[in-house]
């Protein structure tokens, strides 16, 4: 057979196997295409070895492994690994290639590893050796920070994807590695080791370096102090302030002088600090990245690796140090924190002091991460994917068609029609997301009721008399999540407590004001006075309507025979509002959650505050200065022509949409002007024109605001700067500073 050219063609195969067989100098070329049966391949491969054929590249260099790793051909993958050992580390070193489909990669690589426990800790091991040597790569300040980081995360998810779904591989991490033991699977995450320790001895140093800062810091204000103390009369000294390396200048004199030279040592120590950070927060953290990934394999499902949160306790500062100077961190490589509300509580006053913009941004891009870009109104759609509604039942049919949906394609695309139309497209869903907005406060669904001032709305707690009650609202809950979701605004808007509840925040007393203004009234006097002497005989049990009957409630076990006195009131009006606005409607809020979670994750939401999410609703509502001018009241000593108050419009001219609708939501509770404009708004007795009422200046005073009332207490300001300075620090500040009329 000397000579002779073999070539055997299998059913539309993708893959050309190149052998040279020893009895001929041609080459054996095997087109190979993927098969129903794919061992046909591996066959044809095993009969060419098996007759001697030589493993070469074809004249591009492409060898039979490229080409089979390329198709995810696991079992040939396995035959050339027989007859060629060191092809293993090959394949191995091709989850270095970004050029390979990472997919095919796990596809090959989880075949190989099924097939003996050996194989399966051997590729472990390996993989776990080639991440270790990348990680030291990206520590290296002088590596390409993009590509190692890249080449890092991928291999480390491929390790995590192999060791998941190793021949008969735990799924209770108790024998995972990080807790202690010491089985063969533990030991596959010896080679890294070595990383987490060179990665835990850089977060070491960096906040060494962060506490010297902050010494050093100190230091230099002692040192300034002491200079002004020598250089002049200490009731007269203006301070210094540093305008060179290696000097100063002395505001009295303007002469520049020169720095100690201990001062500008600790100064330079301070800059070579914040460079360091600068230059390896972002390789660090993609480290952290795949230590949590490593640690996140090994647990169940939901659950954060105890190593894990001690490590990010130890390291909080440093961690804390990253966020701040790049908060995007949190959203390219500190995912743990979107998962782990323990961790992320750590984190949050950070993210919200990030822009409203910025964080917009990080939600939506983290919220469709891993979606098809395509959005399947812009698609050929499959009938059965389309919502066919009906017109004339558009709540009940809608209810029906999205609970029988599929949630993994109503995340990626929304199709609807309704019944008899031929109609499609956006305009159909932003009209279906129209109608169904009134009809979830429709009141004979008995789901929503309007608060006090009419514009609104908060679930009804007797929202039983409909028997499909709970269902409904879980219903509303998926169509807000879709909303949002899909970027598509409802017209509704609810109660400040309703929007905290979506978020997981706790209410306080003050939102009782929004069903109940003269109750809220009397809890806030409550806790301005003193009654002690008063007699008032309160216990912690209330009276309230349970089913439509009315009954004595505690507030705590034991509550009946418990007195409110001086000392515990606080505590009886917080659990007196948590009553009224959340336990009486604890059903309805969990049915609600239970839609809304489906497509919104409760890590994403919680970086908003109420009122930003009302924004992320409902939208920004267009806003006229001149209207809100015109239908302003000013008491406590304010006229329409006083400096400050002619300062305060300008401001309100000068900033952004947004912050205009940030004060309106600070002073009356809700975005929502009115229909009808400002002249319409509603307080807490009825139509109540916004108000401006004087306070008395001193330093640093906020502007605070008396929601059920529509009044706004702005200090008598010394300047349009301050005034405009502490406005906006109290419109970012969220709901704090809020009282009571």
């Amino acid at each position: 057979m000397g000579g002779q050219n073999y070539s055997m063609t299998l059913c539309s195969m993708s893959v050309m196997l190149m052998l040279r067989m020893p009895w001929g100098r041609q080459h054996c070329m095997l087109p190979a295409r993927t098969v129903t049966r794919r061992h046909g391949q591996r066959d044809t491969a095993q009969i060419l070895l098996l007759r001697g054929a030589k493993y070469l590249p074809d004249k591009n260099g492409v060898t039979p492994l490229d080409l089979c790793v390329q198709g995810g051909y696991g079992e040939t993958c396995e035959v050339l690994i027989q007859y060629h050992p060191r092809l293993f580390q090959t394949i191995i070193q091709m989850t270095q290639n970004e050029d390979l489909r990472e997919n095919m990669l796990r596809q090959v690589l989880e075949h190989l590893s099924q097939q003996s426990e050996s194989q399966y800790l051997k590729i472990l091991t390996s993989l776990a050796e080639v991440a270790t040597t990348n990680g030291h790569k990206l520590l290296s300040l002088s590596s390409n920070y993009d590509a190692q980081m890249k080449s890092l995360l991928r291999i480390v998810r491929i390790f995590c994807h192999v060791f998941r779904i190793g021949p008969s591989s735990p799924s209770n991490g108790i024998d995972m590695g990080y807790n202690g033991n010491k089985t063969p699977r533990s030991q596959v995450f010896k080679p890294l080791e070595l990383l987490w320790h060179s990665l835990d001895e850089w977060l070491v140093l960096i906040a060494t370096e962060l506490m010297k800062n902050k010494r050093d810091s100190t230091e230099i204000t002692s040192i300034l102090l002491k200079q002004k103390g020598q250089d002049q009369d200490a009731a007269s000294v203006p301070p210094f302030e540093p305008s060179g390396p290696g000097s100063y200048e002395n505001l009295s004199t303007g002469t520049r002088e020169s720095k100690p030279d201990a001062l500008a040592g600790k100064q330079e120590a301070s800059a070579d600090c914040q460079d360091v950070i600068s230059m390896t927060a972002n390789r660090l953290s993609a480290v952290i990245q795949a230590f949590y990934m490593c640690c996140s394999c090994q647990m169940p499902p939901g659950m954060t690796s105890p190593r894990f949160i001690e490590f990010v306790c130890k390291h909080d500062e440093v961690l804390k140090c990253f966020v701040n100077r790049n908060p995007k961190i949190i959203f390219d490589h500190f995912h743990f924190l979107l998962e782990c509300p323990e961790l992320m509580s750590r984190f949050m006053h950070i993210i919200k002091a990030q822009p409203f913009k910025d964080r917009c941004e990080w939600f939506y891009e983290h919220l469709h991460s891993g979606q098809p870009d395509s959005d399947m109104v812009h698609r050929p759609v499959n009938e059965n994917d389309i919502l066919l509604v009906h017109r004339d039942s558009i709540f009940r049919s809608s209810c029906e068609v999205v609970s029988k949906a599929n949630c993994a394609k109503l995340k990626q695309g929304i199709a609807v029609r309704f019944h008899g139309e031929e109609g499609m497209g956006q305009g159909v869903v932003r009209e279906w997301f129209d109608i169904l907005s009134n009809e979830i406060v429709n009141p004979d669904y008995a789901l929503f009721t309007q608060s006090a001032d009419g514009t609104t709305f908060q679930p009804n707690s007797n929202s039983y008399v409909n028997p499909d009650h709970l269902n409904y609202f879980r219903f509303a809950g998926q169509i807000l999540g879709l909303a949002l979701n899909h970027r598509q605004l409802v017209n509704i808007y609810f109660t400040r407590s309703f929007y905290k509840h979506i978020l997981g925040i706790p209410v306080n007393y003050q939102d009782v004001a929004s069903i109940d203004p003269e109750y809220a009234k009397n809890l806030q006097w409550i806790l301005d006075n003193d009654i002690s002497d008063l007699g008032l005989e309160l216990t912690f049990s209330v009276e309230t309507d349970v089913f439509g009957a009315m009954e004595e409630v505690p507030l705590k076990p034991g509550g009946g025979s418990i007195l409110v006195t001086q000392n515990n009131k606080a505590e009886y009006v917080q659990l007196v509002t948590e009553l009224r606005m959340t336990r009486a409607i604890q059903p309805q809020i969990n049915a609600f959650l239970q839609g809304f979670h489906m497509f919104i994750p409760p890590s994403l939401i919680q970086l908003f505050d109420e009122y930003e999410l009302e924004l992320l609703l409902s939208g920004m509502p267009e806003i006229d200065v001149s209207d809100w001018i015109k239908n302003t009241e000013y008491t406590s000593g304010y006229e329409r022509e006083d400096p400050v108050i002619q300062w305060f419009w300008e401001v309100v001219e000068d900033i952004t949409q947004e912050e205009r609708v940030l004060l309106l939501q600070f002073v009356t509770g809700s975005s929502r002007v009115p229909h009808g404009g400002f002249a319409n708004i509603m307080g807490g007795s009825g139509l109540q024109n916004f108000t401006i009422a004087a306070v008395p200046y001193t330093p640093n005073l906020l502007p605070t605001s008396s929601t059920c009332i529509n009044m706004l207490k702005l200090p008598e300001y010394p300047s349009k700067e301050i005034l405009k300075d502490r406005l906006l620090v109290a419109l970012h500040c969220g709901s704090y500073g809020y009282t009571m009329a």
